[in-house]
Order: C-alpha cells, then structure tokens, then sequence
C-alpha cells in the first residue's frame, strides 16, 4: 500500500516551530504519515523530510530579497517538482505567504488541498490578497481571533484554532525561576535583548539595542544581559554588535521566552517574539527597522494604527514603539527606564499583558489545527 504522504512548507523560526508542532500532532492522528518539504531544525527533529532549509528563503523587505530570488525561485521550482513526483494527499503551508502563496497556486493544479496554517496580514496591508487565497486556498487556519470573520465575509473556508504560542511558552514565574534555568546570577539586574531570527534583522537592530544597555549600566552597575540566538544566527553577529560597549552579554540557544522571564524588562523586535515576550508579563518595548527602501513602501501600504501584535490584539498602545529612526538607544533606553522600577505605568503595561493572554485564548492550537486538516483530508 502506497504511503501517505503530506507536504509541511514553513520558512522562519517562528513558522518552523508552528509546523513542527503541528505535524506531531498529524502524526498521532495518522500515525503512518509521511511527511516532505520545507522547514528548520525543529521540522528535522519532528520527521519532516526536508527536501530545502528553512535559512535559504530567510529574508525581509524589498532590497535584502532581490539578490536572493534566483535562489527563491529555484527553491519554488523544486517544490513543485517534489509535489508532482510524491502527489501528497494534502499541503500545508505555513505563513511566509509571497513564497506560499506562489506555489499553492501550483499545488492546486495538480489537484492537491491546500491548507494555508498561520494567515497573511491581509488586514494591514495588501488586502487584496484574499481573493487570492480564495482561489488557491482550501482551508485557512488563523492564530489570531479577529481574522477568522475577515475570510468567513470572503467565503473561505477557515477556522481560528487559537494561538500556538499560548502552548510554546512557559507558564509566567519570577524572574528567580528563570535565571536558575539559564544558569544566570540571580542577584543581578538582568535585561533580554531579542534582536530577531534573521541575519539582516539582527544587523540593523541589535546594535542600537546594544548601545541601550550600556546606556542603562550606567545607572544599574552589575546589568547583565541574555540575548536568545536564533538557530540561523552566528554567534559572531552577536558579540560584534556589543563590540566598544564594555558588556558581555550571556548567549542562549533559542528559549527566548525563558530569557524574558528572567529579566526585569526587555527590549524585542517586532515579531512573533512580542507575542512569546509578553505571555511572560515583564515590561517590554518593541522596536524594529527595515531597509530604507522597504519602510518606505510599508509606510505607503500599512492600514494599521500598531505595529507589534500586542497592541494590535488589544487595541491600544499597551506596550511602546520605536521604529525605524526612533529606534535609537537613547530612545529605546529612555522608554526601558521609565518602565524598570515600581509605578503606575508598569503596573498599567503589565496588567495589559495579562489581558491578551485572555484574548488570545485556550491552548491547544496545534492539535486543533491538525483536527482540521485532518478532517480535510477525509473529505
């Protein structure tokens, strides 16, 4: 009897533990299913066959994806042909949408479902994708609540399934609990820098997050500093950043969420990772800069009032943002000292915090994303 085979697509940290996690949860399912395509380290360990790396797509904005699309397309190119040569019985495709999108369109051609897991901004920007996604898409499956009406309106079928980072962070403890576990001092103030997962996001926000901290040693002698290293991350790029500034900041590979609960506060970039940080209800600003090129064009096309997920979700400016020129360390270091000690505004940010576990629900998104794929899949 042939197998059963399914395509896992994922590209990113955040989008390889996504799939990770839900093809584990396939598999209890469909315990004879074999799984091919795209992915991390983490889609390795779960048993994805991966035909390509996650790291050779990992790229953002305009400028850093032009020299690397021949590769893009080559990628793309292969996919397909594994598609057409195993003809799995489904296709999931999780979140770098301009890649995925792409190629549901010829997975689709060749009659096979496409579950698209982790949805498009399609309501900040671009909103035009969604009869796109109607076209190539059998199934969406959202992680954030107020998406699912968005493609009811449209027609498409889909379901919100919750948050998965609900189900990959620790439960929130005393930063005490966290240093034992990274192995840090436990008397010393303790800050996390979440510079990104990819290499040119780290390049263009970890040095001002660097200079912020020593400009916060100045006043908190004895600071140390965890920074959580992406898989696809030199170490190198990290100690360069802090190269000229005194501090010697302790390197973890990946628990990112562990990192912020053993800090007194933390600075993030935008991303997935504001989610992880703020399950862990210590004070936070978000930060992020794009190429010059790319924040002109997000600027132009961006429909939102927030940048980062949290204030998104919530619907206020709960945490603050410093953007692209404002994303100084001056800056960034002004808004963590006004957030550090005791007092109305970190009480106000973190019972904030503390809400959006509310909003964002129940665990159990994986399994509850794998329910429906599976049920897809028969018919």
């Amino acid at each position: 009897m042939a197998l059963l085979q399914m395509m896992i697509v994922a590209g990113e940290a955040s989008g390889d533990r996504h799939a990770a996690d839900l093809t584990a949860e396939i598999r209890k399912r469909l315990p004879d299913a074999r799984f091919f395509g795209m992915g991390g380290p983490l889609c390795g360990a779960a048993g994805v066959d991966l035909v390509y790396g996650a790291h050779e797509i990992s790229v953002m904005g305009i400028t850093e994806v032009i020299p690397k699309l021949p590769r893009v397309f080559r990628i793309l190119a292969g996919l397909k042909r594994a598609a057409a040569r195993r003809q799995p019985v489904c296709a999931v495709l999780v979140d770098i949408p301009d890649f995925n999108l792409r190629l549901a369109r010829h997975i689709k051609r060749l009659g096979i479902p496409v579950v698209f897991y982790v949805s498009p901004m399609i309501w900040a920007w671009r909103g035009g994708r969604i009869e796109t996604i109607a076209e190539r898409v059998d199934e969406m499956i959202c992680i954030l609540p107020f998406e699912e009406a968005i493609y009811r309106r449209a027609g498409v079928r889909v379901r919100y399934v919750g948050n998965p980072v609900v189900d990959q962070v620790p439960p929130a403890a005393e930063p005490e609990h966290f240093r034992r576990v990274l192995g840090l001092e436990l008397d010393r103030p303790t800050l996390a820098l979440l510079p990104g997962s990819r290499l040119s996001e780290v390049r263009r926000i970890l040095p001002a997050m660097a200079g912020a901290a020593r400009e916060l040693a100045r006043d908190r002698p004895g600071l140390q500093i965890v920074v959580p290293v992406a898989p696809s991350i030199p170490r190198s790029e990290i100690s360069a950043a802090f190269e000229g500034t005194g501090l010697q900041p302790t390197l973890v590979e990946g628990k990112a969420p562990e990192a912020v609960g053993a800090s007194d506060a933390a600075i993030v970039a935008s991303g997935t990772a504001v989610l992880e940080a703020a399950l862990m209800e210590r004070p936070l600003v978000v930060v992020y800069r794009m190429a010059p090129v790319s924040y002109l064009v997000a600027r132009l096309l961006l429909k939102v009032e927030h940048v980062s997920l949290v204030n998104l979700l919530l619907g206020k400016a709960a945490v603050p943002e410093l953007i692209q020129h404002a994303m100084s360390p001056e800056r960034i270091a002004a808004e963590v000292r006004r957030l550090w000690g005791p007092g109305a505004e970190r009480d106000a940010q973190i019972q904030a915090l503390r809400q959006l576990r509310e909003v964002l629900g129940r665990k159990g998104a994986a399994s509850r994303a794998a329910e429906e794929v599976v049920a897809l899949i028969r018919g």
